[in-house]
């Protein structure tokens, strides 16, 4: 969907919400030879250096990115690594031990990325 910034802003929320907050909303922008990953939510600097922020996003962001190179250059163990990656982001959110504030519970960034790094094991 092309959108102005404001309007594509409004309706990347609006989704975020859809699937649990922008603390799990990854995006990309995709162009014919090129392509950019980030979570959705901005850079939070009310939050900045406190190891507070909810680090999945980013994790997922980054499972996209496995996807679209994996594709892009036919290399399946990417496109393999980048569905471990989202089903280890999926085990740690369904399990519920260790969630970040916005999701309701108290782990720092830190320690919800070391719950998905042990998930992958």
């Amino acid at each position: 969907m092309v959108t102005e910034n404001m309007f594509g802003d409004i309706l990347s929320d609006l989704g975020a919400g859809l699937i649990g907050g922008l603390g799990l909303a990854p995006s990309a922008d995709i162009g014919l030879d090129h392509a950019v990953f980030q979570p959705c939510h901005g850079s939070a600097p009310d939050i900045a250096g406190q190891n507070v922020a909810n680090p999945m996003a980013m994790i997922l962001s980054a499972a996209m990115m496995l996807d679209w190179l994996g594709l892009r250059y036919d290399n399946p163990a990417m496109v393999a690594d980048g569905v471990r990656l989202r089903e280890a982001v999926e085990r740690v959110v369904a399990q519920r031990a260790v969630l970040t504030r916005d999701l309701g519970g108290t782990a720092h960034t830190d320690e919800a990325a070391a719950a998905v790094w042990s998930a992958l094991a």
